[in-house]
Parts: structure tokens; sequence; C-alpha cells
């Protein structure tokens, strides 16, 4: 089994700053990290190989300095790195990132061999769209399970998997063939460690740094800004709230009467959310 892991580069969100006069983010100084969704998508990856054999290579698109990502995912295991890194990158939207991912993919199935599975997470810290993995799927004619939270079983035999995936009715129990694209939830797994030996692997292993015309991408113009019909108008920090959060004191208080006090407070807050639930009630 080949299985391929899209993962970016982030900045630290706790440590992000907006700039006060340009409205924009500052990232001079702040630490970057594996795009948390990135790493239980990860841990799936390498779970599922274990399981059926087979290789993991770990691919994201950056300056540079995202080789430090693409190392650490080396340490938690993966078999290979691919840094898709070229000036023409630069400024690119979802469509333009989709599509080069989507072109690297191909790229790295004819060299080493056709993913069987892709893998993303649900979506990054920084941008928030959950486009990515969908666009990519979209681009290399591949089937899309969304919003994963468990994959009972792979048949590998019959080119079968099974998924269960979060909806907002519920739990939805999905078979799909292979090849597929699979976005996976926050909270789905238990991120290994690394161990020792795949530390010193990573620190030794080569990660392999495509440009454009290494990954085969020939039309330039669907890349960076001019591939990227995105316009970011305004970047904004939200104001802090005036009023301050109520707080009510529990101690020595049944649960019944502190439940009560809470109710109180709500419908005093909200008096309309009180009529409305007594007109609701009523009907």
């Amino acid at each position: 089994m080949h299985i391929v892991i899209c993962i970016k580069q982030v900045p630290d969100s706790a440590q992000i700053r907006v700039h006060p006069v340009t409205n924009t983010i500052m990232r001079q100084g702040v630490p970057t990290i594996i795009n948390p969704y990135d790493l239980f998508a990860l841990e799936e990856a390498l779970r599922l190989r274990d399981a059926h054999g087979g290789e993991v290579t770990v691919l994201t698109m950056g300056p540079p300095m995202a080789e430090d990502a693409l190392r650490k995912a080396l340490g938690y295991g993966a078999d290979r790195a691919v840094l898709l890194t070229d000036r023409y990158f630069a400024g690119s939207d979802t469509l333009a990132t989709s599509f080069a991912l989507s072109q690297a993919i191909a790229k790295i199935g004819e060299t080493f061999g056709t993913p069987d599975l892709v893998f993303t997470g649900k979506q990054t810290i920084d941008g928030d769209t959950a486009q990515v993995g969908p666009g990519i799927a979209k681009r290399l004619g591949l089937l899309q399970l969304t919003y994963v939270a468990k994959i009972p079983s792979v048949d590998l035999a019959a080119r079968e998997i099974k998924v269960e995936r979060r909806s907002e009715g519920g739990t939805q129990m999905l078979k799909s063939r292979l090849p597929c694209l699979i976005t996976m939830l926050e909270g789905t797994n238990e991120i290994r460690r690394g161990s020792i030996q795949d530390a010193l692997c990573a620190a030794r292993s080569q990660v392999l740094k495509w440009s454009a015309a290494d990954a085969g991408i020939e039309d330039l113009t669907k890349c960076g800004l001019r591939g990227s019909p995105t316009v970011v108008k305004r970047v904004f920090a939200p104001p802090a709230r005036a009023e301050k959060a109520a707080q009510i004191d529990t101690a020595e208080k049944a649960l019944r009467d502190v439940a009560d006090e809470l109710i109180t407070a709500i419908f005093t807050r909200q008096p309309a959310l009180e009529h409305e639930l007594a007109f609701n009630g009523g009907a």
C-alpha cells in the first residue's frame, strides 16, 4: 500500500499577532508547527501502513524552511518526504495550492507508485477553508471522504475501504473504492511518539526538493498569485468584549439550585429566549 499524506507548516496560532496598522498577520518571530489536523491524518496513515505494509510519503508545499515540518513527519515514522518549493508558488490561494499539490501527487505516483490513499487534515488552522483536500480529489479524479472519524477496515484485495464519517445528523458508515482521498477529523486517534530510531533516520534522510518543473507543472499561470482569484481585503483581530462574563457561586449548593440559578440568570439577560421557549413549548 502506498499512502500520500499532505501536511502544512503553519504559524503557531497561540502566538499569532495582527499588525495594528496594516491589519496583516505578523509572522516574524512566530514559531511554526505542523498543522494539528494534519497530525491526526499522518497518524492514521502510519497505522494503515503498519497494518497492511507499504510506504507513507509526506508532501508539503512551502518555502525551504518547510523542510523542518517534513523532518518532524519523518521522525514520526514516515518513509519519504517531498518538499514542493518554488518562487512560482508564492501567494497561492486554495485553488492554486490544490493544483500544485495534485500535480506533485501525480508525479509521486509516477516515481514511487500510484497512491492507494491520499490523506489530509480536515483543514488548516491558518486558513480554515477546508478546501484544499477536496480540491486535490477533484483535480485527480479521486473519490473523496471528508470529515472521517474512524477507518474500521481496508480490503486491499477487493480495493475497498470502510469509514465512519461525522455529519450534522450523526455518523455515517460509508464504503468506497480505492484509490480515494480522506480528510481526517481532530481527536480521531492518539498521535504516537516517534522512536529514537525514527529520529535518527529522519536526521539522515534526504528530503526531496521539487521545483515546479520537477513536479511536472507546465502551466505556471495556475500557480501562485497568477493562479489565485482569491483577494484578502482585510485581516483583523476581533475586539475584546466590554462586558465580562458573570460567575455563579456553586460552593455548598445543590446541583438543582445551581441549575435553577443559571437558568434564571440566562432568562434575565435574554428575556426573548424565555418567551420563545415558552411559545414553542405551548405549541
